[in-house]
């Protein structure tokens, strides 16, 4: 034998507004998955430049300091 349990439909005028609002927020966040970073337009990158020719100096001073961390770490703990 099943349970059942009658459910009142009539909503309250508060429960309606309440619905309403989060199906208007519901479908404006379907809309803004549309986008992949959420940013209605381009503008804001505007007058940046690429990265330069010189990005791999950067690269070798990070790679650098890091092994020089790296030894000096060794160096102190076999002392």
């Amino acid at each position: 034998m099943a349970l059942f349990i009658s459910q009142n439909d009539e909503r309250s005028e508060l429960q309606k507004r309440l619905a309403a609002e989060l199906q208007r927020k519901a479908n404006e966040k379907a809309l803004l998955a549309d986008r992949p970073d959420g940013v209605d337009d381009s503008q804001y990158i505007k007058g940046l430049r690429s990265t330069g020719k010189h990005e791999w100096v950067w690269a070798t001073v990070i790679v650098l300091i890091v092994a020089i961390i790296i030894w000096l770490t060794v160096v102190t703990s076999t002392r």
